[in-house]
């Protein structure tokens, strides 16, 4: 059967795939295909594959799944108990320790840019609860609970793999456990026909509550949530793109965190008492702010969009973060809750843009080019492979087995580094000027090629990085190669991660020419010319004022509905009120009248008898005066 490379020219939205893909899909077994036995290998960290970590014991089937792994607190955590000499955690160690500690932040969990340091120490995790020289630690029945829902299989790994023979063996897709139910992740043949079931096509007029996720994380004095829709919109002059809606969305800052410090202000008092600076009670108010913001945005959006949504994806680490989310009186959220999933990759500082890119990781389809059977050869080549001599005197320069590099190696790692450095900034005419002055070609291969597998050559490394001007320049000035590809079996083109670096590669096909390269191979698309991206904008502008118009014309409606709404409930509440005092609003006739409305009876009968003695009262005196008169004649 012939295979159809351009399925995979775009991204490939889980609830919205190819019909001709999905009849396709079939789970994908991991195992080899051969029919000898596959050897056990030795435990040994020279003799684990490239791909495995020989530090959690954690077995990667893909290059992305290994850097995942790497970038992960846990892997981090181990590479500090392994230099300290302390045993290993595993996974279900690792949360349940994650679970016992205030607070806790992710250890790589804040953005680069952050001014805040959310990392625990040892010390602080030792007066928490936790000690770090090992994996005892304290527990309670209200944590054991917090634990139900979040850690859906965490001994498995986090994607599932099928394959397609519309495609090539050596090409997997990958999609995320976390967004299957129970009763398929345990019967991995149902995942295409599940898959099938919940497919959305996109439609010109967005009903009013369509499927959608929740999504929100809490950290650091951080809170961010957002709905977002899972019915894609897809422009009309891009028939192939989709756009993820925002239904709804908030964000929460405040300081309640110290720096460098660690923790919460709450967290930092139940372990050394109360402090009495000025800093310290600013900080508790506004962790008593922030409860109250999230908890009554939680009751606002329960209906509308809680209730109703198909998963909810909730990062909250340590007690603190959880007891502001599910532990309090009239809770919206509990923890039992099937839906309820956590984030099956690392994440940062909650911001309204993580939550869209983690949103976007979850759904978009992960690609691999890397079949079982090649990795089970490499793995028999490392395994077959002798081991390296190393010698423990590396003076001498030149001869094999010596650490130190020769003088062509040297060179070789210092056109690498300028050229990357060059690369990464975006500097092309310094880029060129290189090129030319070392007699180097656009197709130079980095050095060492094991460090550099993602983007072995110049343009790899231009489109990985997406630079635009770098791309251009390489392939229209410089002659570089479209079609070369890595060891991961991708070209330039695969690595391209904005419109803007793709465009670049299509103005570049349109520029050189069909016959320059076989553009088919390098899996570039048709080409683009200067005029048909300046359309494009400004087809694009029309569309943005077009949506932008409509939204104020909607806003306006809104408000117009919202004032005669209101109107309306104040005449009701002034009919009520007239209704209330005396009949529809008309005033009694007398004044008598007027002052029983809206007495009870025992009240009009006490108001009756005062009349009455005020009454006799009057006669008296007025017979009194009238005796007084006669006498005087």
């Amino acid at each position: 059967m012939a295979h159809n490379e351009d399925l995979l020219q775009r991204p490939l939205y889980i609830y919205d795939l190819p019909e001709e893909l999905l009849t396709t899909l079939t789970s994908k077994d991991d195992a080899p295909t051969q029919s000898e036995p596959q050897p056990v290998p030795t435990t040994t960290p020279s003799d684990i594959p490239a791909t495995n970590c020989t530090i959690c014991s954690f077995t990667a089937h893909t290059v992305g799944e290994q850097r995942t792994h790497t970038r992960s607190d846990l892997h981090k955590l181990n590479m500090k108990r392994k230099i300290r000499g302390q045993r290993i955690l595993n996974e279900t160690e690792f949360e349940r320790m994650l679970a016992d500690i205030d607070e806790a932040e992710s250890i790589s969990g804040s953005e680069d840019n952050s001014s805040e340091s959310d990392e625990v120490s040892g010390e602080d995790k030792k007066r928490r609860g936790v000690n770090p020289t090992s994996n005892t630690t304290k527990s309670n029945e209200n944590d054991e609970e917090d634990e139900v829902s979040f850690k859906n299989g965490t001994h498995k790994t986090p994607l599932f793999w099928l394959r397609s023979s519309l495609l090539p063996s050596t090409v997997s897709l990958g999609i995320y456990r976390a967004l299957l139910p129970p009763t398929v992740t345990t019967s991995p043949s149902e995942i295409p026909y599940y898959l099938a079931q919940k497919q959305l096509r996109p439609a010109p007029n967005s009903p009013q509550n369509p499927p959608h996720f929740f999504l929100c994380m809490i950290g650091g004095g951080h809170f961010a949530a957002m709905v977002i829709s899972l019915l894609p919109t897809s422009p009309s002059h891009k028939p192939g793109e989709r756009t993820a809606t925002v239904l709804a969305h908030k964000t929460f800052h405040r300081y309640t965190t110290r720096r460098k410090q660690g923790g919460t202000q709450s967290a930092n008092d139940n372990a050394k008492g109360n402090a009495h600076s000025a800093g310290s009670s600013l900080r508790r108010y506004n962790e008593a702010e922030l409860n109250k913001d999230i908890r009554e945005l939680l009751a606002s959006w329960k209906e509308q969009w809680i209730d109703t949504a198909e998963l909810l994806f909730i990062r909250a680490a340590g007690t603190l973060n959880r007891r502001t989310i599910f532990h309090y009186e009239g809770a919206v959220l509990n923890t039992r809750d099937a839906r309820i999933r956590g984030f099956p990759f690392s994440t940062r500082r909650a911001t309204q843009s993580e939550l869209m890119r983690a949103f976007v990781e979850l759904t978009r389809v992960k690609i691999s080019r890397v079949s079982s059977n090649s990795l089970f050869s490499s793995n028999q080549s490392l395994l077959e492979r002798p081991k390296p001599t190393t010698t423990t005197t590396a003076t001498a320069p030149g001869p094999k087995g010596s650490l130190k590099p020769t003088a062509q190696e040297r060179l070789l790692l210092d056109h690498t580094t300028t050229l990357a450095a060059l690369i990464r900034r975006s500097k092309v005419p310094p880029l060129l000027t290189y090129l030319t002055s070392s007699s180097l070609t656009a197709n130079f291969t980095f050095y060492p090629p094991a460090q550099h597998f993602h983007a072995p050559t110049p343009l790899h490394l231009a489109s990985s990085v997406n630079s635009a001007a770098c791309v251009s320049a390489l392939l229209t000035k410089a002659d570089g190669d479209p079609t070369i590809l890595s060891s991961e079996g991708k070209t330039p083109y695969d690595l391209a991660g904005d419109r803007a670096t793709r465009t670049a590669f299509r103005l570049a096909r349109s520029e050189l020419g069909e016959d320059r390269f076989d553009w088919n191979k390098a899996r570039v698309p048709a080409p683009l010319t200067l005029e048909d991206v300046r359309l494009r904008d400004e087809r694009e502008a029309a569309e943005r004022l077009a949506r932008e118009e409509r939204e104020k014309e909607r806003r306006v409606r809104e408000v117009a509905r919202l004032k005669k709404e209101e109107e309306e409930r104040v005449m009701r509440e002034r009919r009520n009120n007239a209704l209330r005092t005396g009949g529809g609003g008309v005033l009694l006739g007398s004044r008598r009248e007027r002052e029983v409305v809206g007495m009870t009876p025992e009240m009009r009968m006490r108001l009756e008898r005062e009349r009455r003695a005020r009454a006799a009262e009057a006669r008296i005196r007025g017979m009194q005066g009238g005796a007084g008169a006669g006498g005087v004649h």
